[in-house]
């Protein structure tokens, strides 16, 4: 399998498993940076370049789209789309998984269990709008922000106010969710790949923080998911169109909740956590499917 990596740095963790983990299995891989990749897009058919020459022929890409750079990224990752290359995340559903407020809104219709989320534009209706969730503690996120940047807690409705109001003063886009007491600050990744959660870990946030993202000082332990925490995983990467996805989940009086799908989840963390050889479970996968559609395109010509 010839296989294309979009990644901006592949001194990255996550880049460079991918990379060896092709690499033993006997599969030709390369780490292509997106915002070098450009395109010829006619009627005619789809061209793309990479640093002065023309790159096709790949028959699988693996998108590592930063949240950054989204839009050219997922544009890239739409020409391979459309030049019959196989991508286990589609564009269209990175895009669904970027955006926080539609995808809550696609799981939701789907009676997959989330906090109370609200969303609105106006400040006149800031007090409604929390009227409509509840009582604080608030949670309050940007829409696209990562790794637990711009996620707030505020204690107080005067506190909860105030932040909205300042980051509508920024056009920030924003929601604001009830908060969980009973999880204790810690949640639950689990690594979806190919309709199976193939690791989980749950990860605990510091002393003082209720966010509990490595990246934000949280630490974390490898543990088994329970079937019903399996099964919103798997439920809620399938409804965004994902199929390598990291699903993060709270355990709470209700059931597992989702917090956040992540379509481009770090395998750092994850493998250390668990002893999972995370980056092999997505190369095999990747090639097992691209050898389906390989063999249904074949069929195809042969009729």
């Amino acid at each position: 399998m010839k296989l294309a990596i979009l990644s901006r740095n592949t001194k990255l963790y996550s880049t460079r498993r991918l990379v060896e983990a092709a690499r033993e299995r006997r599969h030709t891989v390369r780490v292509l940076d997106p915002l070098r990749c450009y395109m010829r897009i006619d009627s005619d058919g789809f061209e793309m370049h990479y640093k002065g020459t023309g790159i096709a022929g790949y028959h699988a890409v693996i998108p590592r789209v930063g949240a950054s750079i989204t839009r050219y990224g997922t544009a890239v990752l739409r020409q391979f789309e459309l030049m019959g290359t196989f991508t286990p995340n589609p564009s269209d559903a990175v895009l669904r998984a970027r955006d926080k407020l539609r995808s809550h809104q696609m799981l939701a219709a789907q009676g997959i269990g989330m906090p109370a989320t609200v969303f609105g534009d106006n400040p006149d209706d800031t007090a409604d709008l929390l009227s409509m969730l509840g009582p604080p503690p608030h949670v309050i996120k940007l829409n696209e922000g990562t790794q637990g940047a711009g996620v707030m807690l505020t204690e107080k409705l005067s506190a909860s106010k105030g932040v909205i109001e300042a980051l509508r003063g920024l056009y920030a886009q924003f929601l604001v969710q009830e908060f969980v007491a009973e999880a204790k600050g810690a949640d639950l990744r689990c690594f979806v790949v190919g309709g199976r959660v193939v690791a989980a870990m749950k990860r605990q946030a510091p002393k003082g923080d209720f966010r509990s993202n490595l990246h934000r000082g949280g630490h974390a332990k490898g543990v088994t998911a329970t079937a019903a925490e399996q099964d919103v995983a798997i439920r809620a990467a399938r409804v965004l169109g994902l199929g390598v996805a990291g699903v993060d989940l709270i355990r709470s009086a209700r059931g597992p909740l989702v917090l956040e799908v992540n379509a481009s989840p770090g395998l750092e963390g994850i493998e250390d956590a668990s002893g999972v050889d995370v980056a092999g479970e997505i190369v095999d996968y990747v090639a097992q499917r691209y050898k389906r559609l390989a063999a249904k395109r074949a069929a195809t010509r042969a009729q």
